[in-house]
């Protein structure tokens, strides 16, 4: 499949996921902000769960997961961050910021409180809010996290300059070997090439500010020690950043950082805290299926911990 036949697929996923979410959008913070409800009219009355994007991405990347789960007894919301995709204003610069954005969106949707689900900057999106809005989060799952998520300079000089070489660096790390040559689930997928024009599609600026809102992101190990919700960590094994068999340092404090009290994003074995590994993934795991029970990867070289159990399918 070529450049053009992964932009076509992109506008036609896109024509299929805005037909069947909330086009008029829901008003957040005086802007509009687009939100997919996975094909069911949303009910602020059923358990809701709220997908975050990262980085230069948007709603689209939640299409399989939201829909499931729709149809599943679930109220769904993959928003478009601020600036991203149909969502109107600026994109926000700072995790704190959009924290305190999908607080706004859950007022705005008329929900007490939801489950977040974060990929990568919306990992660190969802850990804040959980932190800093216990009361309007039932439980988190966070998706590639790491902390710090620091990101290179010349990376950052790359995307201040929208240099598309920024987007080929991104791409490049962002995927398994496999993934790069074919393995996706779906029959004649290049992951690569559409996770790249969906970078391309964002305004000028829009990656630049997202990196640096992680880059700048000083305060994970702090928020996860308030968190009291469940939470469930998956990470991918070949992920550079918080890859799951090396996870030492301030990325273990993601996954164990209460010391002794009751809360705390951690792996526990009274269900509380939950993870598991996604083998020869990289930090895109939207697309990876949940690890088979001998992929699942043992706690005990990072704590001393249980095993984590087995992630729900």
């Amino acid at each position: 499949m070529g450049l053009e036949s992964a932009d076509d697929l992109i506008d036609d996923l896109g024509r299929a996921l805005y037909a069947a979410g909330r086009p008029d959008g829901l008003p957040v913070a005086g802007e509009r902000c687009y939100a997919y409800t996975g094909g069911r009219a949303f009910d602020p009355a059923l358990p809701t769960v709220v997908f975050v994007h990262g980085a230069a991405n948007d709603h689209s990347v939640w299409a399989l997961q939201s829909r499931h789960l729709a149809w599943h007894g679930r109220s769904v919301l993959a928003v478009d961050l601020p600036g991203h995709g149909r969502s109107t204003g600026a994109a926000l610069p700072t995790v704190e910021a959009l924290a305190d954005w999908v607080a706004a969106l859950l007022d705005a949707a008329g929900v007490d409180a939801a489950t977040l689900v974060g990929h990568s900057l919306g990992a660190l999106v969802a850990l804040r809010a959980a932190a800093w809005h216990p009361a309007r989060v039932t439980r988190i799952a966070l998706l590639g996290p790491a902390m710090p998520m620091t990101v290179s300079d010349s990376l950052l000089e790359l995307t201040q300059a929208d240099d598309p070489r920024a987007l080929a660096l991104i791409t490049g790390w962002s995927y398994s070997a496999a993934a790069q040559l074919g393995g996706s689930p779906v029959p004649g997928m290049w992951m690569t090439g559409t996770a790249r024009r969906l970078m391309e599609r964002m305004s000028p600026g829009v990656l630049h500010t997202d990196l640096l809102a992680c880059h700048r992101c000083a305060d994970g190990l702090v928020a996860a020690a308030r968190v009291r919700c469940p939470a469930l960590l998956i990470l991918g094994s070949r992920d550079i950043r918080s890859a799951a068999a090396e996870c030492t340092g301030a990325d273990r404090g993601v996954v164990a950082a209460a010391d002794g009290d009751a809360g705390g994003v951690r792996a526990r074995a009274d269900g509380r805290g939950a993870g598991c590994g996604a083998r020869g993934a990289g930090p895109v795991l939207l697309t990876r299926r949940c690890p088979r029970e001998e992929e699942r990867w043992d706690t005990r070289s990072m704590h001393g911990g249980p095993r984590f159990p087995r992630c729900a399918r």
